[in-house]
């Protein structure tokens, strides 16, 4: 396995400056596939050029194809600009948010697991030109950063490649990857991996040489996340989760060795692995198989909750990143970066035995989630990987406050307005006022255990009616559109 290159330019390279030179290697109305998931790891300086000529008059109509959220230079500039016509999969910044729920900008959301299948077979969209952020380079390879998401697929379906080397994201990132490429359908081989910290790829990926059109050289750090401190609710939360997981692990004969988690990006997901950290494992080892490495995984790996952790991308604070960079051969034992079409692989999903942790905008009384938009009409992001592993994990937790707007909304309701996970793909509600285990219960029984476990106290009351009223008509699933869409008056 290649490790840790001397160098971050290596080999006879067509490195450009100004990034506007390279800018100009991307066509007006190109697919632009772009390094990046949890907001790091994704270009900047190109896409900034990109902005600056559009703003200065040239006609950009790109489709932007990302393997998760990005900065703000494609997200926020790119978009102010007016350069974009089209965005897949995922997006997460004011900007493009507001672009896309005007309808401004075409927007198709699918989930991580297949959309590098789909970027290389055509059936999303062709890739025209890839620009990918790397710490080194050479002729025929280069290193990823912060993340790795999509990136390989990207750069192997891409008819030209630009590559920005950025000096701000140390080389020795190189000793956490494991860059491994499945094959496409129908020729697709098992994926030989067996642990969550196994190693069976390489710190860099391969291309064709004569697909490399540019090289920029960057300094620009990625944009750290940020996490708010947890809430009253957040801990009340965790603490039900945690109390919840305890009991599984007695009951449970599929975790009688080993526990393996992944959480959904963000404060609540930060907030739910700080519950781990005085948690009774019974001994048992416990991992994460996942997408993102967020601040609190750090801490669980340090004081050895956890033992070991794979994801796709280090979506981290400014606090987390100087932990990690001043000190990544502490945590190269233990943590590994993979290509998001493995992360996030129903197959490895399955063999591990996933516990799968996400949230949702709401969460309806039979246990069907919206994890996308709000009153069924307005985009927040997108759905990511909580589909990967919502379906193909051992057990399937949605974890979410009873309420929002200050308590002026449930969000435990009649009906979701929009559904991203069906009832099918949901195992157990956590709020903050209890936990409702949905395996194994009819329609009924499901709503009358989410009512009485996670509906909030204000609003307990209006939910039994409905559900008396609804069960007034025979049917398996008792339900009434009228009354169930009132909720949004």
């Amino acid at each position: 396995m290649t490790g840790v290159p001397d160098s971050r330019l290596v080999g006879d390279l067509p490195v450009t400056s100004p990034a506007d030179a390279a800018a100009a290697h991307v066509g007006d109305d190109d697919t632009l596939v772009v390094s990046g998931f949890g907001s790091v790891g994704d270009p900047k300086a190109v896409p900034g050029a990109l902005a600056d000529a559009a703003e200065a008059g040239r006609d950009l109509s790109l489709t932007v194809v990302s393997g998760g959220s990005t900065g703000a230079p494609i997200d926020t500039r790119l978009f102010e600009a007016d350069a974009v016509a089209r965005r897949y999969p995922f997006q997460g910044r004011q900007e493009s948010r507001r672009a896309i729920n005007d309808r401004d900008v075409a927007f198709h959301d699918t989930h991580i697991a297949r959309l590098g299948d789909q970027v290389e077979l055509g059936a999303l969209a062709d890739a025209d030109t890839a620009v990918v952020e790397a710490v080194a380079v050479g002729e025929d390879w280069l290193v990823p950063s912060t993340s790795i998401g999509q990136t390989p697929a990207y750069v192997a379906a891409a008819d030209r490649l630009v590559v920005e080397v950025n000096h701000a994201q140390p080389l020795d990132l190189a000793d956490l990857h494991d860059v491994y490429r499945p094959g496409l359908p129908p020729d697709r081989d098992p994926i030989p991996l067996d642990s969550v910290d196994g190693r069976i790829g390489d710190a860099r990926l391969d291309f064709d040489p004569e697909k490399l059109v540019a090289v920029v050289e960057t300094d620009d750090a990625d944009t750290p996340y940020s996490f708010r401190e947890p809430t009253d609710v957040d801990e009340r939360i965790a603490d039900h989760f945690a109390d919840f997981l305890e009991a599984e692990l007695r009951r449970n004969p599929a975790m009688c060795e080993t526990i393996r988690l992944q959480f959904g990006v963000g404060s609540m997901g930060n907030a739910l692995m700080g519950a781990l950290a005085a948690f009774d494992d019974g001994g048992r080892d416990v991992e994460y198989f996942g997408e993102v490495v967020q601040d609190g995984m750090l801490d669980l790996l340090a004081d050895g909750t956890f033992q070991s952790a794979s994801a796709t991308s280090l979506a981290l604070s400014e606090d987390g990143q100087e932990r990690l960079f001043d000190d990544i051969q502490a945590y190269t034992e233990n943590l590994v970066l993979r290509p998001a079409d493995v992360s996030n692989r129903a197959e490895l999903v399955d063999r591990f035995g996933v516990v799968a942790v996400n949230s949702a905008v709401e969460v309806d009384i039979y246990g069907n989630a919206n994890s996308t938009h709000v009153d069924g009409r307005r985009l927040l992001s997108g759905i990511g990987g909580s589909g990967d592993f919502n379906r193909n994990g051992l057990l399937s937790i949605t974890a979410l406050p009873s309420t929002a707007a200050g308590g002026d909304v449930s969000r435990i309701v009649p009906a979701v307005t929009h559904v991203d996970h069906p009832e099918h793909d949901v195992s157990v509600v956590i709020t903050e006022h209890g936990v409702a285990d949905l395996r194994g219960l009819s329609p009924v029984e499901r709503a009358e255990t989410l009512v009485a476990d996670c509906a909030h106290p204000d609003y307990r009351e209006r939910l039994h009616a409905y559900l008396d009223h609804a069960t007034d008509e025979r049917g398996h699933i008792p339900h009434d559109p009228d009354a169930a869409y009132d909720w949004l008056d």
